[in-house]
C-alpha cells in the first residue's frame, strides 16, 4: 500500500477513497508463474495509458515493478498467481470532484486457479459504448461487468460477451474475443470499444490475424472462436448462447494455443 509492504489485515483503504466512492481508478491484472510475473512491462505501460485517459497522475513504473517483485517474494509460492495493481485518485469529497490528498496505490496477489479447457459464453443485452469516456480504459468502474457476468452465469456461461452500440462484437467482461471466419483469424479493432488486451496484442504479434468489425449476429455462426486474457491465455469457446461451435478447439485455435504457450514459456517479459 503506497510503497509499504503490509500483511493483508493491515492493508486498508479510506472510506473516502474515490476508488470506493465513485470507481475513480485504474488497474492491471498480471499473471505470475512460479513467482515470476508475465509481460509486466506491457501491463505497466497500459496502466499508464489508462491513468492518462482518466487524468490521473502517471504511475511510477519502476516503483510498481519493484513492488510487484516484493509482494511476490512475500507471498506463498503458488504455481499460478494473479497480481492486482490498482491506482485510484485517492481520498476525496462525497461527490465526483476529486480531492488533493494524492493517489492510493496498491499491489496485491492471490492464487489463480486454472480456467476450464473450454468456455461457454452468453451475449448480454447491454452494449458497450465505443465512443464513451471509458472505452478502452481498464477502470475500476466494474459494476457493468459484474452485472454482465452474473447474467452469463445464470445462463450457464463462463464469460459474458458484449456487443457495441454499432451492433458489432466487442469484448468479454475480462477478455478479448477472436473468431475464425473462412479460415481467417479475426478480432474486433480497438475502435469497437474493446480493451487493448496484453494477451490479445501478443496473439496478434505471434499468431497473426486481422482486426475487423464482426457483426454481433454472426458470432454464433463462426467456424471457431476463443477468448484471450492474462489469466486464461487462449481459451477456446465451445458454445455461444447454447449454440455449439464446430470445434473447440478448431485447427486455427489449436495452433494459436500452441504458439502462445511455446512463446510465453520462453519469454516472461515479451
Amino acid at each position: 500500500m503506497n510503497g509499504e509492504l503490509l500483511d493483508p489485515e493491515r492493508a486498508v483503504v479510506s472510506v473516502f477513497d474515490h476508488g470506493m466512492l465513485v470507481g475513480d481508478g485504474v488497474f492491471e491484472t498480471v499473471k505470475a508463474a512460479q513467482g515470476e510475473p508475465f509481460a509486466l512491462t506491457r501491463h505497466l505501460r497500459r496502466l499508464a495509458r489508462s491513468a492518462a485517459a482518466l487524468g490521473l497522475p502517471a504511475p511510477d513504473h519502476d516503483a510498481l515493478a519493484q513492488g510487484v517483485l516484493e509482494v511476490l517474494a512475500a507471498a506463498p509460492k503458488w504455481p499460478l498467481a494473479r497480481i492486482r495493481v490498482t491506482c485510484t485518485s485517492g481520498p476525496g469529497p462525497l461527490g465526483s470532484d476529486r480531492g488533493d490528498a494524492g493517489p492510493t496505490v496498491s499491489i496485491i496477489v492471490a492464487e489463480q486457479r486454472p480456467f476450464p479447457a473450454t468456455a461457454d459464453v452468453a451475449v448480454v443485452p447491454w452494449p458497450r459504448n465505443e465512443r464513451g469516456a471509458l472505452a478502452g480504459v481498464k477502470s475500476t468502474s466494474y459494476a457493468e461487468n459484474a452485472l454482465a457476468l452474473a447474467h452469463a452465469r445464470e445462463r450457464g456461461g463462463g464469460e459474458a460477451i458484449f456487443g457495441n452500440v454499432a451492433g458489432n462484437l466487442c469484448e468479454g467482461t475480462g477478455s478479448n474475443v477472436f473468431v475464425v471466419r473462412g479460415g481467417r483469424l479475426v478480432t474486433p479493432p480497438l475502435s469497437a470499444g474493446c480493451l487493448a488486451g496484453v494477451t490479445r496484442e501478443l496473439v496478434l504479434e505471434w499468431c497473426g490475424g486481422q482486426e475487423e468489425d464482426v457483426p454481433l449476429e454472426e458470432f454464433p455462426r463462426v467456424d471457431e472462436a476463443f477468448l484471450t486474457s492474462t489469466t486464461r491465455d487462449v481459451q477456446p469457446i465451445r458454445a455461444v448462447d447454447g449454440t455449439v461451435l464446430p470445434g473447440a478447439p478448431g485447427p486455427v485455435t489449436a495452433r494459436a494455443m500452441e504458439v502462445f504457450a511455446a512463446r510465453a514459456a520462453g519469454l516472461m517479459d515479451p
